[in-house]
C-alpha cells in the first residue's frame, strides 16, 4: 500500500517508512523559523549528516544524502522536511490514536497539540514557541516516538534524549511512561554557541519549557499568568487598569498573550511585534483588536482610547524602540512597560535590530552573524535608553522574564543600579509573582479534556470555579486576593475564547486547589459526566523552575544559582505517579540560564489516579514552598508551616530570622 492511502492510525503505526514519501514543497504561507548561522566545521558538517542518516536504512542513504547536505546549508539544520506527515496536525480525541496504553495515547495527544499550527510558532521547524523551543529536531524523531507510543504497554517506559526516542525500557506501571530530558549539558558546555553546534549536529535541543514536555497549550497558558501581572502592576502603582497604557513587545509563541490578558485586565495595550505573519495570526485569531504600522496613527489611536478610556489592544507593526522613542516625543504617557520579546534567544530571531526591515535583518542574521549581534545590541541600547525616558516620567517598567536586563546589560545598557550590582528595574517575579503568587504555593494549574469536547472543558471549569469558591470561604486572609483573581478568570474562562489548539484551561491554584480540583475531575470521570482528563503545569511554577533571572528571582539567600530544587521536582514526581516527567535547560531566558521541570498526569477516573494525584500534586508544590521558606521568604514561611498543619507526615527545616542591626556592628 502506497504511503498516502494510509489511515491515520496506519500513518502511526508506520513510524519511519519503508518506501521514503515524496519530497515535500516548501510552504511560503507558513511561520517558518530563520535560518541558523553556519557553525559547523567540514568534518562536522560530515557528522551531522552520518548522524541523520542513522534514522534510515542504508538503501535510501544515496536519496537522502544531498537533500540533507542541502536542509543545512539552507537552513542551519537538518529537519528532514521529507518525513513530515500528509495528515492534518493536531490533537485528537484520545479514542482516535493507536495505543496499547491510555497513558502512552494521551501524550500522543499533547505532542500533536504542540505541533498544530493554530499552536506551534514554526510548526514545519517542529517549534513550538521561544524561536527555538523544539518538542523534536526532526521529523524522524517525531515519527519514531509516536510509533513508541503507539506500541508500548504500563510496564514500559520511553525514554527520550533531547527528541531522540532513545527506546522503551521494562519498568512498572506506577513508573512514568515517558521520561524527556533536553538540552541537558556539561555546565562548561552551555553557551549560546554550543547550541548552536550541538543542535545542528543533531544530538541536542531547546526544549523551551511546555514544548519539549508536550504540554503547551498555547497563548492561554501564559494569559491568566499574564493577566494575573498586569492588574498586579496597575495595584502596585495604585491605578486602576481602566484607561490607562501598557505597552510591552513579541506577539509569537508565549507573548502573543499580552494583548489577550490586557483585555481581560481591562487596560490600553500596545504590543510591537516585527514579524508580519505572526502580526496576522493574532489578528485572525482574535487576540489583538487592531494592528498599526504607522507611528502617527499609533499615537492618535491611542490618545483617544486614553480619553475615552477604551479597553483596547493594538498591535504596532514594526520595532518596539520606535514605539518608546515616538511615545516619548508625543508626551503619550506609559503606565506600564514591560517587553516579551525571545531575548533568551537574541542572535538567532528573538529580537530584531531597529532601523533594519524585518527581511534584511534575517539575512544578516544567517550570513553576517558578527554584524547582526552588533545591530541587536545597539538597538538594546536605545530600548533602554527610551525606557529611562519614560521611567524618569512615572512609568513602572519590569523586566517579564525574558532576560531583557541581562542581555541589556550585557550590552552595555544604561540599565544598572548605582550598586553597579544590581538591575535599575526589577523583574516581574521580584516585584509581583515571587511575593503575591509563587511564595504562598500558586502557579499555573493546567488541565486537558482529552475527549476533545467543549462540552466537558465547561464542565470543568465548573467543577473548578466550585472547588475554589469553597476553598476561598475559609482561606486565610494572606491569599484572598489570589482566591479571587482565580475565580474571577475561570467564571469569564468560556467569554474570553482562550481555547487555542486542545479542549484546555490554566488557573493559578495553590496544593490544597490542585489536589482538590484534580479530585473532583477524577471523580467526575469515575461517574461517567466527563471523560479522561490530563492535568500539567507550566515549568513557570512555584517548584519546577531554577532561573535567578525569572522563577528565582526572588531568592536573596544566595542560592538562586542553584539547580537543587528543580532537579528534586522532577525526581520527586517520577516516584510520586507522574505519567510523563521532562527537565530541560534553556527556557524563557536562555539556553545556560535556567534548569526546568514539568509533568503531565492522566487521570482516568481510578483509585490509582486518586492516590497518585494527591501524593504527587502536594510534593510538586511544597518542595519549591520549603525551598522558598528556608530562603527567609516570609510568604513562603507562612504557607509551609500551614502547610505541616494540613499533612502531618510533612516535617520542614524552617529558618530562623537574624536581627539586622546584630549584623550591622558586626
Amino acid at each position: 500500500m502506497h504511503t498516502t492511502d494510509l489511515s491515520f492510525k496506519e500513518h502511526i503505526l508506520e513510524g519511519i517508512p519503508n518506501i521514503l514519501p515524496e519530497p515535500k514543497p516548501y510552504d511560503v504561507s507558513i511561520n517558518h523559523a530563520p535560518k541558523r548561522k553556519a557553525i559547523l566545521s567540514t568534518e562536522e558538517e560530515k557528522l551531522a549528516l552520518r548522524n541523520a542518516l542513522r534514522y534510515f536504512d542504508k538503501k535510501d542513504h544515496k536519496t537522502l544524502l544531498p537533500e540533507f547536505k542541502n536542509e543545512l546549508d539552507t537552513y542551519g539544520r537538518i529537519y528532514m522536511h521529507r518525513l513530515r506527515p500528509d495528515y492534518k496536525m493536531y490533537a485528537r480525541p484520545i479514542s482516535e490514536y493507536p495505543a496499547k496504553s491510555n497513558q502512552a495515547a494521551a501524550i500522543m495527544l499533547m505532542i500533536q497539540n504542540n505541533l498544530d499550527y493554530a499552536v506551534a510558532q514554526h510548526p514545519h521547524e517542529l517549534i513550538t514557541y521561544g524561536g527555538n523551543g523544539g518538542v523534536f529536531s526532526n521529523w524522524a524523531q517525531y515519527r519514531l516516538t509516536m510509533k513508541y507510543l503507539a506500541e508500548m504497554n504500563d510496564e514500559q517506559t520511553l525514554v527520550m534524549y533531547s527528541g531522540h526516542p532513545m527506546g522503551l525500557f521494562p519498568s512498572h506501571q506506577e513508573a512514568p511512561r515517558v521520561v524527556v530530558t533536553n538540552g541537558m549539558m556539561i555546565p562548561n558546555y552551555s553557551k549560546p554557541d554550543d547550541w548552536e553546534k550541538f543542535n545542528a549536529l543533531g544530538v541536542t535541543q531547546y526544549g523551551q519549557m511546555t514544548a519539549g514536555s508536550y504540554m503547551y497549550i498555547g497563548p492561554q497558558g501564559i494569559v491568566h499568568g499574564t493577566t494575573i501581572t498586569v492588574l498586579n502592576g496597575f495595584r502596585k502603582i495604585k491605578k486602576e487598569p481602566k484607561g490607562n497604557l501598557f505597552v510591552t513587545s513579541g506577539l509569537g509563541g508565549m507573548s502573543g498573550a499580552q494583548p489577550k490578558a490586557g483585555n481581560i485586565a481591562g487596560c490600553i495595550t500596545v504590543c510591537a511585534e516585527v514579524n508580519p505573519k505572526i502580526t496576522q495570526v493574532r489578528l485572525d485569531q482574535g487576540w489583538i483588536d487592531e494592528k498599526i504600522s504607522d507611528l502617527n496613527e499609533l499615537v492618535n489611536r491611542v490618545s483617544k482610547a486614553k480619553t475615552e478610556k477604551e479597553t483596547i489592544s493594538i498591535a504596532y507593526l514594526g520595532n518596539i524602540v520606535d514605539v518608546w522613542e515616538k511615545f516619548d516625543e508625543a508626551n503619550i504617557h506609559i503606565d506600564l512597560g514591560s517587553d516579551q520579546t525571545s531575548l533568551h534567544n537574541p542572535w538567532a530571531g528573538g529580537y530584531y535590530p531597529v532601523d533594519i526591515s524585518f527581511e534584511d535583518a534575517n539575512i544578516m542574521m544567517a550570513n553576517e552573524p558578527e554584524m547582526f549581534k552588533e545591530k541587536v545590541q545597539e538597538t538594546l541600547r536605545r530600548h533602554a535608553k527610551a525606557i529611562n525616558k519614560h521611567t524618569a516620567k512615572g512609568t513602572y517598567f519590569f523586566d517579564y522574564g525574558n532576560a531583557f536586563l541581562l542581555e541589556a546589560a550585557r550590552a552595555g545598557a544604561d540599565i544598572m543600579a548605582d550598586n553597579g550590582i544590581d538591575f535599575r528595574y526589577s523583574s516581574y517575579v521580584q516585584d509581583i509573582m515571587g511575593p503575591m503568587c509563587f511564595d504562598y504555593g500558586f502557579g499555573p494549574f493546567r488541565w486537558v479534556c482529552a475527549s476533545g469536547k467543549p462540552e466537558d472543558l465547561a464542565k470543568t471549569d465548573a467543577i473548578a470555579c466550585e472547588i475554589l469558591e469553597e476553598i476561598k470561604k475559609n482561606s486565610p486572609n494572606e491569599i484572598q486576593q489570589q482566591m479571587a483573581d482565580n475565580i474571577q478568570w475561570i467564571k469569564g474562562a468560556q467569554d474570553n475564547k482562550l481555547v487555542v489548539g486542545s479542549q484546555a484551561r490554566i488557573l493559578y491554584a495553590d496544593a490544597e486547589g490542585r489536589m482538590k480540583i484534580a479530585e473532583a475531575f477524577n471523580q467526575a470521570i469515575k461517574n461517567g459526566d466527563i471523560e479522561t482528563i490530563i492535568l500539567g503545569r507550566d515549568h513557570h511554577d512555584v517548584s519546577g523552575t531554577d532561573s535567578p533571572y525569572r522563577e528565582t528571582s526572588n531568592i536573596y539567600d544566595g542560592s538562586r544559582f542553584t539547580a537543587d530544587m528543580a532537579i528534586q521536582n522532577v525526581i520527586g514526581d517520577s516516584f510520586r505517579g507522574a505519567t510523563w516527567v521532562s527537565i530541560h535547560n534553556g527556557g524563557g531566558v536562555g539556553w545556560g540560564e535556567v534548569i526546568n521541570g514539568g509533568f503531565g498526569m492522566v487521570l482516568d477516573g481510578s483509585k490509582e489516579a486518586s492516590k497518585r494525584l494527591k501524593q504527587m500534586l502536594f510534593w510538586d508544590v511544597n518542595n519549591g514552598i520549603s525551598r522558598r521558606s528556608w530562603a527567609r521568604n516570609e510568604g513562603a514561611v507562612f504557607a509551609i508551616k500551614r502547610a505541616m498543619e494540613s499533612e502531618p507526615n510533612l516535617k520542614i527545616t524552617l529558618p530562623n530570622f537574624v536581627d539586622d542591626n546584630l549584623l550591622d556592628n558586626v
